[in-house]
């Protein structure tokens, strides 16, 4: 196996090695024992703010989570958010997936991390309307409260930074806040 170079490199295979091995080694190598994983998912309605119009969001998600005996949370979310069409902006899609660290309870979860937006929306500007379609890196954050067993309700956050410069995107920002309905399914 190649050694990691004496001096940072960027980009190639070494280099993106050695620069995740050590976080593996670390990740496998300190003792989480699991007090479950489980399955969610449910329905969120909310806002998107994408240019100067706020648009309505529907929001199916899903999403899975490893929770340690210490509380701590591993997860990963995507919300596929449908914007209908409405004040002048066609409908489009925006899909977000993300990789989260958190805290849970029984009771609730609070997680919180970085994330990875494809979307295909029509958007307005000051003075444009256009369908901007792309990749765009953001961040995410959930809150989750469980109700009645495995019913709760779910409260997500993001904000994703739209790359290039736009006349229909101006601030070059995606924000978007969705509320509902979750269930999760997982050992008792």
């Amino acid at each position: 196996m190649a050694s990691c170079p004496a001096k940072r490199r960027k980009g190639g295979w070494r280099g993106v090695l050695c620069r995740c091995l050590p976080c593996a080694v670390v990740l496998v190598v300190i003792p989480m024992p699991a007090k479950a994983f489980e399955l969610s998912g449910g329905v969120n309605l909310g806002v998107m703010l994408a240019g100067t119009i706020p648009r309505i969001a529907v929001t199916p998600n899903v999403g899975i989570s490893w929770r340690t005996e210490s509380g701590v949370l591993f997860a990963v979310h995507d919300h596929f958010s449908i914007l209908p069409a409405t004040n002048g902006a066609g409908a489009g899609v925006y899909n977000q997936t993300s990789a989260a660290v958190g805290y849970a309870t029984k009771t609730a979860s609070f997680s919180v991390g970085p994330s990875l937006s494809v979307y295909s929306m029509l958007t307005c500007g000051v003075t444009w309307c256009g369908r901007v379609v792309g990749v765009a890196p953001g961040g995410h954050a959930q809150v989750s409260v469980y109700i009645a067993g495995p019913l709760g309700v779910s409260l997500s956050a993001n904000l994703d930074w739209i790359g290039g410069r736009s006349i229909v995107l101006p601030g070059g920002v995606a924000a978007t806040v969705v509320a509902g309905p979750i269930v999760r399914w997982g050992p008792r």
